[in-house]
Order: C-alpha cells, then sequence, then structure tokens
C-alpha cells in the first residue's frame, strides 16, 4: 500500500509530524529508531541513531541527528515548537541489536546496546517514560509511527510485524 503521508527518516536523520502522518526509517540494525509522542497535539518525533555520542564525532560540522545525546533533545526542540510538552511526551524504541559477534568483549563492538543505553540515558535525563521498545537481539528492523494513533509498527523478516 502506497501512503501519501508518509514521511521518511533517514539513517541519521529526524523529522516530525503532526496531526496526520506516519514516520518511517529503515535499516534499523544497531541503530535505534526513537519515537517521542504527545497524544494531546499529536505531535510526533522520529530519530534514526547511529551512535550513542556526539563525543566520538569527528566529521567537521556535526550531523546532531547522528547521535543519541544530541538527536533526542533537537526531536524534543522541534515537537515543543509545533506545541507538545516534554512532560506529556512518551517514547517508543526499536532496533539496537548486535548485528554481528565479535570474539572479544570490547564495549566498542556493543554499538547496538551502547545506543540503546544512551538513548535511555537521555530520555531519563528529560523524565521521558519509555511506553515500548523492541531492542537488543541480532535482526534488523524497519518501524513506522503514525502520529494519527501513537501506534509503532516494527517490521523485520525473521519476526514479522509487531504493534506498539
Amino acid at each position: 500500500m502506497i501512503q501519501d503521508n508518509l514521511i521518511k527518516v533517514g539513517m541519521a536523520d529526524l523529522n516530525v509530524a503532526h496531526m496526520t502522518g506516519v514516520l518511517k526509517t529503515t535499516g534499523l540494525g544497531s541503530c535505534v529508531g526513537v519515537t517521542l509522542y504527545d497524544a494531546r497535539v499529536k505531535v510526533a518525533g522520529m530519530a534514526h541513531v547511529m551512535l550513542p555520542s556526539s563525543d566520538i564525532a569527528r566529521e567537521g560540522k556535526l550531523n546532531i541527528a547522528k547521535y543519541a545525546d544530541s538527536a533526542i533533545p533537537e526531536l524534543i526542540r522541534l515537537m515543543q515548537a509545533l506545541g507538545a510538552e516534554v512532560r506529556r511526551m512518551e517514547a517508543k524504541m526499536a532496533g539496537g541489536a548486535q548485528m554481528f559477534s565479535f570474539g572479544t568483549q570490547s564495549d566498542t563492538m556493543r554499538i547496538g546496546p551502547r545506543n540503546v543505553e544512551s538513548c535511555k540515558e537521555v530520555l531519563n535525563r528529560y523524565r521521558i517514560p519509555i511506553k515500548a521498545e523492541d531492542t537488543g537481539a541480532n535482526y534488523g528492523r524497519t518501524i513506522e509511527f503514525d502520529c494519527q494513533t501513537g501506534i509503532l509498527i516494527i517490521r523485520s523478516v525473521q519476526h514479522g510485524v509487531k504493534e506498539l
């Protein structure tokens, strides 16, 4: 089915929707798809977080959507501009898989779990409750968040379709 109200969120990207629209991101492996929602004003946001902290950024101009510690605050700011309030926001998350196994237990190689931990730390800082999550394991996911209903749909080849 082709949806004319589909809002794509690329890798290391974020976007918001107001009243209508479905936010969608594909290719979540170790990346985390974070959604925020203020049901009262029907404002939703989605970030496709690739890495846990902007402290490790090496690019010239920082892509704030790429890192959990900078993407989530920016998402909140954009949602507030559309009338959302932090105290009413709820989060849902998916992704953060450990896509490859490594012989070492190096923390550097635990990108998926570290992304999830970092997203939770930032959400906790803003006291935004995590209403539901489908994180971890070792498979990829595609997610869609409906701004009208607040429902997060998670699709994966191995596990079919889930609704959070």
